[in-house]
C-alpha cells in the first residue's frame, strides 16, 4: 500500500462532530467543530468555533418561560423553532470558517435551552427542536442529554466533568487541577493528581454570572459587567454577603445542581432591598459571593490541586479572577487558555464529545458527579 493510499484510508476514518450550546446567560449560541482522528479512541480536538448572538426577542421569551406563563406550551414550541434558526446560522458560519461540508459531519450535539431544571421532581426541560435541526442541516442530531441521568436518580448535571477529564490530563499531571466552568451558574470538576485514590468529582457550586448579569442589566442596560468594572466601583457589604451565603444550597453535599429556580433577579432584590445599598455595592457583593461560594466548594470538597482553570464567560471577568486568586492563594488561578483551550469553546465542545459517546453507545455521565445509579448512555438520536 503506497503512502497516498494510507493517507486516504486515515482520512476516511476521521469523524467530525459539532457541539451547540446556549447557556443560562442567554447571550448567544456557541458552535464548536471537533475532530476525532481515530474512532477507536474518544480523544478529540477542537477545529473551529463560531458564535451567533441571541436575538433580543428570543432571549426575553426564554427568560419569561423560566416561570409559569399564559399559553406557555405553545410559546415554548415557537421559541424552540426560533432557536433552531439561530442554531442553523451558527452551524453555517462554523462550516464556512472551517471549510467543511455538512456531509463531512457525523453528528450535531445540540443541548437546547434550559428553562426548567427540577431533578428532584424527575425532569429537566431544554427547549429544542432536533427534528427541525436535522431537516435544516441534513445532519444527524443528538439531543436531550440530561433526562436519562435523572431517570437513573441523578441530577442530570453537570455533564461536562467527564469531558474535562478527557481534555485536561496534562494539567492533572502537574499535581491535580480544578476546572471551574463559570457561566450563568458555576460548576467544578476536580481532577486528582496521578496516583491519588481520590476520584474525579464535579458539581454545581452556585451562581456564576447569572446574578451579576441580571443586576447590571436592570441598572445600566448592559448585558454583563465587562471586566467586572461596575463591581469595582462598589464596596462589598459583609452583612448582605453573609446573608447570601446562608442559602441552603451551599450546605448541601454533592452531587447537586442549581439554576434560575434558586438564583434569580427577584431573589437578589429581596435579599438586598432592606440594606438600601447602591447598585455598585450590590454588584461588588455579588461578585464576591460568586467567588466565595466557588472557593468554599473547592476547600470543602476537592483534594490536593495546584491549579484552578476557569472557562465560560467568567473567564473574561478580570475582577472575578482576581477575587478567586485572593480566595485561593495557594493555587494558580488562570483560564483554560493556559492549555490552548479557549474558555468560550469548552462547553459547546463537550456536547460534540457527548454526541460521539451517544452514537458509539458509550456512557456520557459520571455517576460520582451526578449521583445517578451508574453510567448511562445519554441523549436521543434524530437521524439525518
Amino acid at each position: 500500500m503506497n503512502s497516498s493510499t494510507q493517507n486516504a484510508d486515515h482520512l476516511a476514518t476521521e469523524r467530525h462532530f459539532i457541539g451547540l450550546m446556549s447557556g443560562t446567560s442567554l447571550d448567544g449560541v456557541d458552535a464548536v467543530l471537533m475532530r476525532q482522528p481515530d474512532p477507536s479512541s474518544s480523544r478529540m480536538h477542537i477545529v473551529g468555533h463560531h458564535f451567533v448572538g441571541m436575538p433580543q426577542t428570543l432571549r426575553l421569551e426564554f427568560l419569561a418561560l423560566q416561570s409559569p406563563q399564559a399559553n406557555e406550551l405553545h410559546r415554548s414550541q415557537i421559541a424552540s423553532q426560533a432557536l433552531i434558526e439561530v442554531y442553523t446560522a451558527a452551524i453555517a458560519g462554523l462550516l464556512q470558517k472551517t471549510g467543511m461540508d455538512p456531509a463531512q459531519i457525523t453528528a450535531i450535539g445540540a443541548h437546547g435551552q434550559t428553562i426548567r431544571h427540577q431533578p428532584g421532581s424527575g425532569y429537566s426541560v431544554q427547549l429544542n427542536a432536533p427534528h427541525a435541526l436535522a431537516e435544516a442541516t441534513g445532519i444527524t442530531v443528538v439531543s436531550d442529554f440530561r433526562q436519562r441521568d435523572i431517570a437513573a436518580g441523578g441530577q442530570g448535571a453537570p455533564l461536562v466533568p467527564v469531558f474535562h477529564a478527557s481534555m485536561f490530563n496534562q494539567a492533572r499531571q502537574k499535581g491535580g487541577c480544578i476546572i471551574a466552568n463559570i457561566g450563568g451558574m458555576a460548576n467544578l470538576t476536580y481532577l486528582p493528581p496521578p496516583g491519588s485514590e481520590a476520584r474525579v468529582i464535579g458539581f454545581d457550586c452556585g451562581p456564576g454570572n447569572v446574578l451579576m448579569d441580571a443586576w447590571i442589566e436592570v441598572h445600566t442596560g448592559e448585558r454583563f459587567d465587562r471586566d467586572g468594572g461596575f463591581a469595582a466601583l462598589g464596596k462589598v457589604n459583609e452583612t448582605l454577603l453573609q446573608q447570601l451565603l446562608s442559602h441552603e444550597f451551599f450546605s448541601a453535599p454533592p452531587p447537586k445542581s442549581c439554576g434560575r429556580e434558586q438564583f434569580n433577579l427577584e431573589w437578589i432584590r429581596q435579599q438586598a432591598e432592606p440594606y438600601g445599598l447602591s447598585p455598585e455595592d450590590v454588584q461588588a457583593t455579588l461578585l464576591t459571593f460568586s467567588a466565595r461560594t466557588l472557593a468554599d466548594a473547592v476547600r470543602r470538597h476537592c483534594g490536593p490541586a495546584v491549579e484552578l482553570l476557569v472557562c465560560g464567560g467568567g473567564a473574561y471577568n478580570a475582577e472575578l479572577l482576581k477575587a478567586l486568586s485572593v480566595e485561593l492563594p495557594n493555587m494558580t488561578v488562570d483560564t483554560t487558555a493556559r492549555y490552548d483551550l479557549d474558555p468560550s469553546h469548552i462547553e459547546a465542545a463537550a456536547f460534540a464529545w457527548l454526541a460521539q459517546r451517544t452514537l458509539d453507545g458509550q456512557p456520557g455521565n459520571l455517576s460520582a458527579v451526578t449521583g445517578a445509579a451508574g453510567p448511562r448512555i445519554l441523549g436521543n438520536i434524530t437521524p439525518a
